[in-house]
């Protein structure tokens, strides 16, 4: 009895003891051997760690106006499987459909997700139509979901709004292609945001903290706090104003010509700071995904490649002049031209007999440059000018994917058509904008750029961006001698083929261009690309602009007829804008006067609205169309009215009350009276001259417009028109270009 008693208290004893010796090898296991990823476990479970997401820079305007900044934005989010307990699918699917118009077998996939247990999910997020959406439609979203709630007396209806913040673009379209865009991800997809990317991102911070079992900060427990650093903010070079003006001028030209594409430059010749650069077509970067046409995201500005054509020509005079060869009185033979391997024509094959050179330049003849480019510079000089003015390099513009161009040529007849810009010459259009720049600064070719200041918005540290020269292609003096000439193309109003972007008020130097495109190895002349490339004032140079325009609908059209009222219209505009006092001189005044005495308005009232503008085309006359109808309404100025230089027509497609009220800046009080009282619209002025400014107001139901007027500053200044004129008109409209003759 006694022994088994011991037996049992040794078997007793000895389990316990081995109990005791396998938990303390198991603690032992645990707390030693494996202490260190227990630690870790224990870690994950007490302790949080929270993003604190960066602020990506804003950029704005040179004035401070904001073009692209970080917004607040809501992702909508449903609970499937509350939406199915509560039997609301219908109307979440129809409500959801409305509003965010999303289609309607895709939401009700959404609300009938399962997982793999066939258990309702809990939450899904409505993409892509409620990812990220503005607080306007969250707002109509939460007032549906509140709807919801008071009608069926519920708590929670299973539709939920989750905080986040997205790149938004508060002006749309407005200088798409200089901005780019920023993906729903918030990558950096094209534009100034993929280029500096890394400076407008910032980095983000992080806090990490001890909680409960619950998920609750413990107080006074440890913290480690990395905090967050903003992206860097970037104000341009562009102008919002001027940028502007350039896009409703091109949309107006864009919908009458039809051209695959479009594409305007705007820049301070003095600085080369970009004050608009546009393309057509375009894209909203708050709404990328609709536009599936990548064509629509191209910048044309700074990645097309393209014969120019005639503008080309200033780099031709510009070498002539710089050394010495070019007399405007000397003489030569018009219509062709014999260089090896092929015959080269004036786009008026017959020419127009023994002219001058300046009157050459202003009809733009492709054997006067041929001669001064080809005969007087040679091969070799003049290769070296356009190398010189930056063409067949990049220009460093702060945008990915720029062009370099192409200047390659071999044959005689290659460096022949480069004199007049065709043959083996590509170049971009900020390229040409950059050397006629130098024209205009007095010859030194300048790095263009879109930054004008970089701040870091945590130093307060701002690196703000110089102009950079890059070389000095010709001397100032005859940098000037080039717009002098250059301002007859535009002031010849008989024959100067620029004379559509004259400005009444403005001295004006610019070169039209016509270049017929190349397919498979062959020109086609019913494809061209028209441009038109300038600058003013000319004494004293504020912008210089260049309006590209690739493969208008009617293939008769030049550079002259269409692509010059573009620069004219934007020109004018900007200058006014930028306070630019207009000037009148009145010796060239009364050359102008004297060269083009008036014409008379057409009356257009039995005509339908193509009608009208095809016949205004085919009398050099400018025009505008005011309304969005499509029917001819009314005209501006009346049948028989004289137009004077600069001055163009308004073509009426609504009632006067219905359209909106256009800008009226360089316009005379009596002209803006007169298209005001055809819009109903009453008016008060406050001074002399020409209209600065405009207030428009309602009362009552009237609208009413208040002029700002100042008067024009008067000088007598040498114009440097030319005395020559020719007896003989151009042949149309479409003659004031040169294009590449077959051999």
């Amino acid at each position: 009895m006694i022994k088994r008693i011991r037996l049992r208290t040794l078997l007793i004893g000895g389990c316990i003891t081995l109990f005791f010796a396998v938990l303390m090898g198991r603690v032992f296991w645990l707390q030693v051997v494996q202490a260190d990823f227990w630690q870790e476990h224990a870690e994950e479970l007490w302790s949080k760690k929270k993003t604190i997401t960066a602020t990506r820079g804003t950029i704005t305007d040179r004035n401070g106006d904001i073009l692209a900044v970080d917004a607040p934005a809501y992702t909508v989010a449903i609970n499937p499987k509350l939406i199915n307990e509560l039997n609301l699918k219908d109307e979440v699917v129809d409500g959801l459909n409305e509003l965010l118009g999303k289609d309607k077998a895709e939401l009700e996939q959404l609300v009938m997700a399962t997982k793999k247990d066939g258990q309702f999910y809990s939450q899904r997020e409505v993409r892509n139509e409620g990812w990220k959406i503005d607080q306007e439609l969250r707002d109509k979203v939460e007032a549906f979901a509140k709807e919801l709630k008071e009608k069926h007396k519920l708590e929670d209806t299973g539709i939920y709004l989750i905080k986040e913040q997205k790149r938004y673009y508060p002006q749309n379209n407005l200088a798409a292609h200089v901005l780019g865009y920023t993906d729903r991800e918030g990558n950096a997809v094209s534009g100034l945001e993929a280029y500096y990317d890394e400076e407008l991102k910032g980095q983000n911070g992080s806090i990490e903290y001890k909680s409960d079992g619950r998920g609750i900060e413990i107080p006074k427990a440890s913290e480690i706090y990395n905090p967050v650093k903003n992206g860097k903010n970037i104000q341009l070079t562009i102008d919002d104003t001027i940028q502007y003006y350039i896009e409703e001028a091109m949309k107006e030209a864009f919908d009458e010509l039809k051209p695959i594409s479009m594409t305007v430059i705007a820049a301070d010749p003095k600085t080369m700071d970009i004050l608009g650069m546009a393309n057509l077509p375009t894209y909203n970067p708050n709404e990328y995904w609709v536009d599936v046409d990548q064509k629509n995201f191209y910048n044309h500005a700074i990645k097309s490649v393209y014969e120019p054509g005639s503008t080309f020509k200033i780099v031709t005079l510009a070498g002539a002049v710089q050394d010495g060869l070019f007399n405007p009185e000397a003489r030569y033979m018009s219509g062709s031209i014999r260089v090896p391997g092929q015959t080269i024509h004036d786009m008026k094959r017959s020419g127009w007999g023994e002219i001058s050179y300046i009157e050459g330049v202003k009809r733009s003849s492709n054997v006067a440059f041929v001669k001064l480019g080809y005969e007087m510079l040679g091969p070799d000089r003049l290769k070296e000018y356009v190398d010189n003015f930056g063409f067949g390099k990049k220009t460093g513009i702060e945008l990915p994917g720029e062009a370099a161009g192409v200047v390659t040529p071999v044959q005689q007849a290659d460096f022949a058509a480069m004199a007049y810009g065709h043959g083996k010459l590509l170049v971009t259009p900020l390229q040409q904008v950059a050397a006629i720049a130098a024209v205009a600064n007095g010859g030194k070719l300048l790095e263009p750029h879109l930054v004008k200041s970089i701040t870091d918005p945590q130093t307060g540290e701002t690196i703000k961006t110089q102009p950079q020269e890059i070389r000095q292609v010709i001397s100032p003096e005859k940098a000037k001698e080039v717009g002098s000439y250059l301002e007859q193309v535009v002031s010849d109003q008989k024959i100067g083929t620029g004379r559509h972007a004259y400005i009444d008020g403005y001295r004006v130097a610019g070169k039209t261009g016509t270049a017929v495109k190349p397919v498979n190895g062959v020109y086609d002349y019913t494809k061209q690309v028209i441009s038109f490339i300038g600058y003013a004032p000319v004494d004293d140079p504020k912008i210089a602009i260049l309006v590209l325009i690739d493969e208008p609908k009617d293939s008769e059209l030049g550079g002259g007829a269409a692509a010059a009222p573009v620069f004219q219209k934007i020109a004018n505009q900007s200058l006014q804008y930028m306070g630019v006092p207009k000037k009148f001189d009145e010796a060239s005044s009364k050359s102008v006067q004297e060269s083009n005495p008036g014409v008379k308005t057409p009356d257009l009232k039995k005509l339908s609205l193509q009608e009208a503008k095809n016949l205004l085309k085919s009398k050099g006359i400018s025009y505008a169309t005011l309304g969005s109808g499509t029917e001819l309404i009314s005209q501006f100025p009346k049948a028989g009215a004289t137009l004077k230089a600069g001055q163009h027509m308004y073509l009426l497609t609504e009632e006067g009350k219905a359209m909106s009220i256009p800008s009226l800046k360089g316009e005379s009080l009596r002209e803006a009276l007169e298209l005001l009282s055809v819009l109903q619209v009453s008016v008060t002025a406050e001074g002399e001259g020409y209209v600065v400014d405009q207030t428009v107001s309602e009362e009552n139901g009237q609208r009413k417009v208040h002029l700002l007027l100042e008067p024009p500053v008067k000088e007598n200044a040498d114009s440097g028109e030319d005395s020559n004129t020719a007896e003989e008109e151009t042949e149309g409209e479409n003659t004031d270009e040169g294009s590449r003759s077959s051999p």
